[in-house]
């Protein structure tokens, strides 16, 4: 019963603070909706990008990776960091300054309508297809464990599930549908809040219960236990190489925090470009912390539980919450997991909602289209894509490598082929609109045929590498014989948006660049 109400309380709260927040808001205009009124601020948006990323996809399975596999999946947190600072520094400033709303908006005004369309229906079919059921799903096997909800209703785990995502599915759209960009980001705040408080009472009491009251004294039982464990260089045949720092793993991250529409559109939000370097930095040092969240659980689950749970590496992070928190603090947690899972879900809707209007339904479907029936257009798809993905959250099942590792993979099919055009049209200006559509088409060809069908004995994240190396030569190739017809367009516009950037933008992102480095030395043992 303790349980039950304090995630009742917990989950009332977030809701009702929401509905404060925009209780006299005017929700029918574009920039109303989809960017919260271009009024967001930079702790809001730092909560809100680290809400959206961080779900029960990495609460559960990052920990389960980590459990198997140990520290060396850090490198997908810490290099997070890295990109945030190329973005803050060189992508917002640039998207701020043409008031984009979507990136495939960016992708028009650099190459050309078409190239836009592709790759705003690639986000929109990546949505369904990756993300989505796969954030479901954790949070639905997370809600389970704790809640043994198939127990409660008399009805099989499997039927439990399906029911647990349908709830979560139907509360996340309702979050998405009716309160726009600015509910997602109000909300994320608070659960942001709840996650750390939550996320940390984990490792925390875990080792003071292994310290015998000793915080210190349980990390180091953990360490000794299996040292191996904590060591952030990654073999050839891990699960995660060191070496894949170098080809595609940063290509992955540059994409994913600084060009990904569901992430960026928080920073397109803000009030100012100061505001918008702000929430991207402090993302940052939030995404260095949030290892003690998400992978150190994971290793002290091995302590308590061995290799037991290695062939259901995505259950230990349950397990380990129901073992170390009292009663009163697992229905907490729960509802803290259930804000993350919320979070991410109703965010990708807004991001899919402002993609659809913004790239395909005032473009293509309705020209002349007013605000309101933007709007109500980027609803009625949102209900379409959450129903799409609930029915395909349960197809995820049973990863061999565990659900996390698997979102990588799926993710790979759109990311790095975006990736390369986004990057191309930054960097280097002769690429033409034909090159990057051609790169676009051979980049999905190319991943889907060496790691689904072949199955080539190359590590995914190093094929990322070698994709985004072939992308560019395809483009710089095809632009010699077929050259820009005409210079791209440029949108910077007078608005009522400042323009001037944070005066520590620079040194903040020194700071941040020197403590990814250190990190690598200390626990690269």
């Amino acid at each position: 019963m303790l349980t039950a109400l304090s995630f009742i309380g917990f989950t009332a709260l977030v809701a009702i603070y929401s509905w404060y927040k925009l209780r006299n808001d005017h929700l029918d205009s574009r920039e109303g909706y989809f960017l919260g009124g271009r009024s967001l601020t930079g702790v809001v948006i730092a909560g809100s990008m680290l809400l959206t990323n961080i779900s029960t996809e990495h609460l559960i399975g990052m920990n389960g990776s980590s459990y198997k596999n140990g520290f060396v999946i850090i490198s997908w947190e810490v290099t997070s960091a890295l990109a945030l600072v190329v973005a803050a520094n060189y992508f917002i400033p640039t998207f701020i300054k043409m008031r984009l709303t979507t990136i495939p908006q960016y992708l028009e005004e650099r190459f050309d309508g078409t190239t836009r369309t592709l790759v705003a229906l690639f986000l929109l079919v990546s949505f369904v297809v990756t993300l989505l059921p796969i954030v479901l799903y954790t949070g639905a096997i997370n809600l389970e464990s704790i809640f043994d909800i198939s127990a409660v209703l008399n009805v099989g785990k499997t039927t439990g599930l399906w029911i647990t995502v349908i709830c979560i599915g139907l509360i996340g759209s309702a979050y998405a549908v009716f309160g726009g960009l600015k509910a997602v980001a109000h909300s994320d705040t608070i659960n942001g809040i709840g996650l750390f408080l939550g996320g940390l009472l984990v490792p925390v009491l875990a080792l003071w219960d292994i310290g015998e009251g000793n915080i210190g004294s349980g990390l180091m039982k953990v360490y000794h236990h299996n040292p191996e464990k904590f060591n952030v260089i990654g073999s050839p045949d891990s699960v995660l190489p060191f070496g894949t720092l170098f080809t595609g793993l940063i290509i992955n991250q540059l994409y994913f925090w600084g060009m990904n529409q569901t992430i960026i559109q928080r920073a397109f939000g803000a009030v100012s470009l100061a505001e918008a370097q702000k929430g991207l930095l402090y993302t940052g040092v939030l995404k260095i912390l949030v290892p003690i969240i998400i992978v150190v659980p994971g290793v002290i689950g091995f302590y308590y539980f061995g290799d037991s749970m290695y062939h259901e590496q995505d259950l230990i992070y349950p397990e380990l919450v129901k073992k170390i928190l009292p009663a009163g603090l697992v229905g907490f947690f729960a509802a803290v997991v259930m804000g993350a899972v919320l979070s991410t879900f109703n965010s990708v809707l807004n991001s899919t909602a402002t993609i659809f209007s913004e790239g395909i339904y005032k473009r293509i479907i309705n020209k002349s289209a007013s605000d309101h029936q933007m709007v109500m257009a980027g609803k009625t798809v949102s209900i379409i894509l959450a129903i799409a993905a609930i029915l395909a959250a349960p197809l995820v099942a049973g990863a061999p490598e565990g659900l996390y590792q698997l979102l990588q993979q799926l993710n790979g099919i759109f990311f790095i082929p975006i990736a390369s055009i986004m990057l191309a049209g930054l960097f280097l200006p002769k690429v033409s609109a034909i090159a990057a559509k051609t790169a676009l088409l051979f980049g999905l060809g190319f991943y889907i045929l060496t790691t689904f069908i072949l199955i080539v004995d190359i590590h995914f994240v190093h094929i990322w590498g070698i994709e985004f190396i072939l992308n560019l030569l395809i483009m710089l190739v095809l632009s010699h014989f077929y050259p820009k017809s005409e210079i791209p367009k440029t949108t910077v516009s007078i608005s009522r948006i400042q323009l001037t950037p944070w005066k520590y933008t620079r040194s903040m992102s020194i700071v941040l660049v020197i403590t990814i480095v250190l990190i690598y030395i200390w626990l690269g043992n």
